[in-house]
């Protein structure tokens, strides 16, 4: 504790807003090489010998000119981000649109700064609404413009604000309720309030994954449980095969929107569902499939989603506590340019503190995450799905033309999942013929 008291001494001395301001910069140059890093890989016109015995030459073009296309729309949308970050924090916009929610709630119901949550909701309001108006066209450049351009994006404009529209209310109805137990409890139990906020933030976290697959993704897309045929029946047999829960199989219109393929499981306990998307299933054989499936059931079969999910809540709990030494410092909420202590401002700004720690933490969660991927891709193996699960990652990287050639300090940092070229190596099933697998449409228009 000691230790503790000590450093929060010490932080005491520092001016937030320009620490703040310092340690912004300093991420965002940092990332920026990085990107840089990878800017030059995408700009490489011959293929890595490497990379010959995977994916051809056609293919390869196209995916150097998709993610450079993305990088250099990223220069750009990080650049503009990085400006208004800075300008918010400078120009302290925080407390102008903290004052003006108080107005609003006075003129319109006569309610005063005693009624600080009902000003927090007024708040947050405003202030998503801002942020999806600035994001707004940055979404629809990458969705009509780059994704369109490389053939992924399959909405039309009146899908892609509905899909917003609909995004707004769900938070409304679902966020608006939480966020006031969650200020509530702060406000209410005294010092230990952390272990409150914790429990309820986890009680919301089982709730929200409940009701997400039967509640809130039908609003978007459609589950349609699988016909009878192979598929099912190999997906089951693969489930029965390792004690699998399955209780439903589903397929979901990702084509609605875009091109791009996946698959996943949720539930909990004896309750699993399988979703499959249906370009996935477009795409590729009846034995890709399952090899990508046993994949994602080797995360379940090791336990990763538990492991995670406790790493997260250990995370969360440390996390509330360290706030609970913040949220009193008059100081922190004085820099900023606030002349009382609300309790969400004091939790948004703690969240400026503690950037530095959740940057490390973010990177060692990465680091977890790509060795779980390598356990899970063993796993696969192990069931016998070596020569498949090759193929049906080349497959998806080729179809979803993700970037082959990627730079590893790029991806330590950015990415959860290793490369592909990082996982072929790591099994032991980098291709030993001399001819890359294509796509097959590129096969029809050589023939």
């Amino acid at each position: 504790m000691t230790t503790v008291n000590q450093v929060l001494s010490y932080l005491d001395s520092v001016n937030y807003k320009e620490y703040v301001i310092g340690f912004s910069c300093i991420v965002y140059v940092f990332e920026q090489y990085l990107n840089f890093r990878q800017h030059r890989r995408y700009l490489m016109r011959e293929r890595p010998k490497d990379l010959a015995d995977i994916v051809g030459e056609s293919d390869f073009t196209k995916s150097q000119s998709y993610n450079l296309d993305k990088s250099r729309f990223g220069f750009i949308e990080n650049a503009i981000k990085q400006a208004e970050a800075l300008l918010m924090i400078h120009y302290d916009v925080l407390p102008l649109l903290w004052d003006f929610s108080g107005r609003l709630l006075f003129e319109y119901l006569g309610y005063g700064p005693e009624y600080e949550i009902s000003q927090s909701l007024v708040f947050i309001i405003i202030f998503s609404f801002i942020s999806t108006i600035t994001s707004l066209p940055f979404s629809l450049y990458s969705t009509f413009v780059i994704e369109q351009k490389h053939g992924f994006n399959k909405q039309t404009i009146g899908l892609f604000f509905m899909d917003l529209l609909k995004s707004q209310l769900v938070f409304g109805a679902i966020m608006m309720p939480f966020l006031a137990a969650f200020l509530w409890i702060i406000k209410s139990t005294g010092e230990r309030f952390y272990f409150y906020v914790w429990v309820t933030v986890v009680v919301f976290q089982m709730f929200f994954i409940t009701i997400y697959p039967t509640v809130i993704q039908p609003l978007f897309n459609k589950l349609t449980p699988m016909e009878a045929g192979e598929l099912r029946t190999r997906i089951e047999e693969l489930a029965s095969r390792i004690n699998f829960p399955l209780k439903k199989l589903y397929i979901i219109d990702g084509s609605k929107r875009s091109s791009h393929s996946n698959a996943y499981f949720y539930g909990f306990g004896k309750n699993k569902h399988i979703v499959l998307f249906d370009t996935l299933i477009d795409h590729s054989t009846t034995d890709e499939i399952c090899a990508v499936l046993a994949h994602e059931l080797g995360h379940w079969a090791m336990s990763h989603t538990l492991k995670i999910l406790a790493v997260t809540q250990i995370y969360m709990l440390t996390m509330f506590w360290l706030f609970s030494h913040f949220i009193n410092n008059s100081r922190l909420y004085q820099d900023f340019g606030f002349s009382s202590m609300p309790t969400l401002i004091g939790f948004l700004l703690f969240q400026y503190i503690y950037a530095p720690v959740d940057s490390v933490i973010g990177f060692l969660m990465h680091v977890y995450q790509r060795k779980n991927e390598y356990e899970a891709d063993a796993f696969a193996l192990k069931l016998g799905y070596a020569s498949t699960l090759r193929s049906a990652l080349i497959k998806l990287s080729v179809k979803n033309l993700g970037g082959f050639n990627v730079d590893p300090w790029f991806s330590a940092w950015n990415r959860s999942h290793p490369s592909l070229t990082e996982r072929l190596s790591a099994l032991g099933i980098m291709p030993t013929s001399d001819k890359p697998i294509v796509n097959p449409e590129e096969s029809k228009k050589e023939q």
